[in-house]
């Protein structure tokens, strides 16, 4: 539950931060009740790590080969240049490790034990075109006055945000798009866009730490605590501020309720404490909630890897796979999904397999078909017309930026 979570994770803040992580996974055997949600993300630092050292060897690589064609001369400073690269790295991972206190070994073992999610080095709108597959988002700017505006940076004008859509095409539109479209072209290209009526919604924020963050004190450090915002809610965690740390493991969620369209916009902000005069904001990252949630990715709950329902990888969607592929199916006119026999479920033209029981907490077995959904889900980018990638479970990273010092990274 929730709570069970919560209190795993402030037991953890106690034990120093990722120090509980690092207990946990030091068995060589992972036990099942042993492992939770932290144990998850650390494994995945790990992958998420070992791919970047890839891509990083690749362009070295791609590199020394265009240095070989030039000439035989410079072969031998690239090498060089390389082994000073992995020297400079070195104590940089080094450092990391300390920071996470994940002992290294034992990780290998568990590799293929511990489930994964996604990390994403930087902000999910990124990956999947700013979520803007519905609507585009205009800022609507006031005008300047006189020339105190002039120097007025474009955040300090915004009084608005306008969504919407423009397409310009040709009727009677040719049959290939109708076809393709797949809906009635007399009504056009706005076709399955939500209703304007305001929708409530339970907002929960996750914030698992921050790195680097700028110091904010004269001792070189800061004292970092966050603070949410959304409509008229506006959370300071004060009291729970991380002292004298620049890489913080928070550890923490906020449930917040919100209506659409009215209140759409999440700020995230890290403030640093001060024992005298006002706190400073470090740094804050704004996130459009609205276009996530009506975003045909489905940017809402992440979908798992695999379907469990209980320990520490339980499906935390409000919706089961199944009822997530039938809205998905329904919404996108698509034919499906058929469970058949043998663990197969049918969509649109494709077929997909995989196991038909669960065990429950007690080792029982039981009939399902989650784990085809999942599958059919986890591959929905593949069905034609109406398919596209699906957010897997992620943890995003999202630079902080302070207006007082625009574009640069807090």
């Amino acid at each position: 539950t929730e709570e069970e979570k919560e209190k795993k994770k402030k037991k953890k803040k106690g034990g120093g931060g990722g120090g509980g992580g690092g207990e946990e996974v030091e068995e060589e055997e992972p036990d099942e009740s042993m492992l939770d949600w932290w144990s998850k993300y650390f494994a995945s630092i790990e992958t998420m790590k070992e791919q970047l050292r890839q891509q990083e060897a690749a362009a070295a690589e791609a590199e020394e080969k265009e240095e070989m064609e030039i000439g035989e001369g410079s072969k031998a400073q690239v090498k060089n240049k390389d082994k000073d690269k992995d020297k400079s790295k070195a104590p940089k991972d080094d450092k990391k490790k300390k920071q996470q206190t994940v002992p290294e070994l034992p990780e290998k073992k568990n590799k293929q034990k511990i489930d994964e999610l996604k990390v994403f080095n930087k902000e999910l709108e990124t990956e999947f075109d700013n979520f803007e597959d519905w609507l585009h988002t205009f800022n609507l700017l006031r005008g300047k006055i006189g020339d105190n505006d002039d120097n007025a940076t474009e955040e300090e004008r915004i009084v608005g945000r306008f969504k919407g859509s423009m397409c310009v095409y040709k009727v009677p539109l040719p049959d290939d798009i109708s076809k393709e479209a797949g809906y009635d072209p007399t009504f056009g290209m706005f076709q399955g866009i939500p209703s304007n009526d305001p929708i409530n919604v339970l907002v929960r924020v996750y914030i698992v730490r921050a790195t680097d963050l700028h110091p904010a004190d004269i001792n070189g450090k800061a004292d970092p605590y966050i603070a949410i915002k959304l409509g008229k809610t506006d959370i300071k965690d004060k009291e729970n501020y991380i002292s004298k740390q620049l890489n913080p493991v928070f550890g923490k969620s906020f449930d917040i309720e919100a209506t659409f369209p009215m209140e759409s916009m999440l700020t995230v902000a890290v403030y640093d404490w001060d024992l005298v005069g006002t706190d400073d904001l470090i740094g804050e990252t704004k996130i459009d909630l609205e276009n996530r949630f009506y975003s045909k990715h489905r940017a809402t709950c992440g979908v798992s890897q695999t379907y469990s329902i209980h320990g520490y990888n339980t499906w935390r969607d409000p919706m089961k796979p199944s009822q997530i592929l039938s809205k998905l199916c329904k919404e996108g006119k698509v034919d499906g999904p058929h469970f058949g026999p043998g663990g197969r479920v049918k969509v649109a033209n494709r077929v997909f397999t995989g196991p038909t029981e669960i065990e429950d907490e007690n080792g029982q077995k039981k009939p399902t078909d989650e784990h085809l959904a999942l599958a059919a889900l986890r591959h929905w980018e593949d069905i034609p017309r109406a398919g596209c990638r699906l957010v897997p479970e992620h943890v995003e990273t999202r630079p902080l930026l302070n207006p007082d010092k625009p574009g640069i990274e807090q």
